[in-house]
């Protein structure tokens, strides 16, 4: 059985990954310092599990090196950062911390276990390094502007990943995706917030006036295609992983809410609210992802529609999922500049 080390497995993505993962007969390793966004709600149903072992360990720290050398995986898939732009512009540090010194451990640790050992790194990015797109799509191609602290911090992990496969031939690819929206996502984040406020007959928050527009993509099917890109992807290559569906945030707020009647009694106070705006706000993201459908013969499976139903089932069905966090985190308003 193929060991797989996911760093951040106790966040949204990493712990729907190590559930595919799971399914598909790897044995997982989730390596995660446990932090407000992790959450052990979201790891519960394969806690017990023989394919599966928790370590609680910051990727900054040198004994990452060790557990490298101790699990010998076949891969790591590093999805250890921190995410929230809000929060980049409150406090910059944690994210240069994680997203930069904590990138630049994890290499010189992979460099040194990879020297014996054949392995794979796999880098998760995000499309924000590309900054606003107003015109058309970003290709892998593309230039790096990115607005945010947050961005920023994830482009410096990028181009730190890219400099160690040219100098020192580490085996890593790395992967740019759009927003990400589905089970197990923190409520900070646009979508499992509104869907608190819903079940919480509170209104709904949407900054400016609701013209920024996003890419979507269900999170099985961006783990789909990091499984995909670990498998068959190419040493040294960027792949970017859209869905190609862009939606502003008022559309992403009215499927929402009609999805949402059909669940539940819609109270009276949750209403769209207009918020300031926060600052360096990216009009639209945008990405062209050819080159992963082309070469890897990988394509998105879930519509909108469909996902956002299975999204509301499961945080209807789950609501101490939101017990399991801090109130704080869910409903303070961050971000302001």
């Amino acid at each position: 059985m193929k060991k797989i080390i996911v760093t951040g497995g106790l966040g949204f993505i990493g712990s729907n990954l190590i559930d595919l993962l799971i399914k598909k007969n790897f044995h997982v390793i989730n390596v995660d310092k446990a932090t407000y966004s992790s959450n052990d709600y979201n790891v519960k149903e394969f806690k017990t599990s023989k394919k599966y072992k928790f370590i609680k360990l910051d990727i900054k720290n040198k004994r990452f090196e060790k557990v490298l050398f101790e699990y010998k995986p076949h891969g790591v898939f590093n999805l250890a950062a921190e995410t929230h732009v809000d929060r980049s512009i409150d406090n910059p540090d944690s994210f240069i911390q994680s997203n930069i010194v904590g990138v630049y451990n994890l290499l010189e640790s992979f460099k040194n276990f990879s020297k014996t050992n054949k392995s794979k790194l796999i880098h998760i990015s995000t499309d924000e390094v590309y900054g606003d797109i107003l015109n058309g799509r970003s290709s892998e191609n593309y230039p790096y502007q990115p607005s945010s602290p947050y961005a920023a911090s994830k482009a410096a992990s990028d181009h730190l990943v890219s400099s160690y496969v040219r100098t020192y031939n580490l085996p890593a690819i790395v992967t740019n995706c759009s927003n990400n929206y589905g089970p197990k996502q923190h409520p900070e984040k646009l979508i499992p917030k509104l869907i608190y406020n819903i079940l919480n007959n509170k209104p709904l928050p949407i900054y400016g006036k609701g013209t920024n527009s996003r890419e979507w993509i269900y999170v099985k099917d961006h783990c789909e295609a990091l499984i995909k890109v670990f498998l068959k992807g190419k040493i040294g290559e960027f792949y970017n992983i859209g869905s190609n569906k862009n939606m502003n945030n008022l559309e992403v707020t009215r499927e929402l809410l009609n999805s949402s009647k059909k669940l539940v009694k819609i109270g009276n106070k949750v209403k769209i609210n207009f918020v300031k705006d926060r600052p360096g706000h990216d009009i639209r993201y945008a990405l062209n992802s050819n080159k992963i459908k082309k070469k890897l013969g990988w394509k998105p499976k879930t519509k909108f529609s469909k996902g956002i139903k299975l999204t509301l089932n499961w945080y209807f069905k789950n609501r101490s999922y939101y017990n399991a966090l801090s109130k704080k985190d869910i409903v303070n308003r961050l971000g302001k500049g």
